[in-house]
């Protein structure tokens, strides 16, 4: 399983979906997207009308996270009273790096279908990932290493948030 094609999100989505592999910290804010970010309108901008409005603002949250803009994602996410809003809080937490406040949004959370698919996925990557909880401890155990798990672990990672992005894509275009 892999994380579907950024084209289908509309132009704007898909420029701001390129690749990336952000770091497991806070990473650098990649300021050259961020005129685009604050721009952005997820009500129209995922390329079909969003019919779910909090939806939408997740899918913005993740954007924002996936350049490294975590005081941005931090603001969308902790406002959302969803699944998503609280997944998205909790990568937020993880990357900051706060591992205690991510696994206790991951609690929060409970199950979601992005888990069940990761469960799936990531063994294509290399990585046997079993709960968010273990997860977060094998980023806190490999973050800053340069070691080849570090690198499995941020595809691990972008993986994650490519999957969560398409799941509030889906549901706030009903697609």
């Amino acid at each position: 399983m892999t994380a579907p094609d950024p084209a289908s999100y509309g132009p704007k989505a898909a420029a701001l979906l390129a690749d990336r592999l952000p770091a497991l910290g806070p990473g650098s804010p990649n300021a050259a997207v961020f005129a685009a970010l604050k721009a952005f309108d997820p009500a129209r901008d995922l390329g079909k009308p969003a019919v779910d409005p909090a939806s939408a603002r997740a899918c913005l949250a993740g954007l924002w996270l996936l350049h490294d803009g975590l005081d941005e994602s931090h603001a969308i996410s902790q406002g959302l009273t969803t699944p998503e809003g609280s997944y998205w809080h909790a990568l937020m937490h993880r990357r900051e790096p706060d591992a205690w406040n991510s696994k206790y949004w991951f609690r929060q959370l409970g199950d979601h279908p992005v888990v069940a698919q990761l469960l799936k996925a990531a063994p294509e990557l290399g990585y046997a990932y079993t709960t968010p909880a273990a997860f977060v401890d094998f980023g806190e155990t490999v973050r800053g290493s340069g070691s080849a798990d570090e690198e499995l672990a941020k595809r691990v990672q972008a993986l994650e948030i490519r999957l969560l992005f398409d799941w509030c894509y889906r549901k706030a275009t009903g697609a």
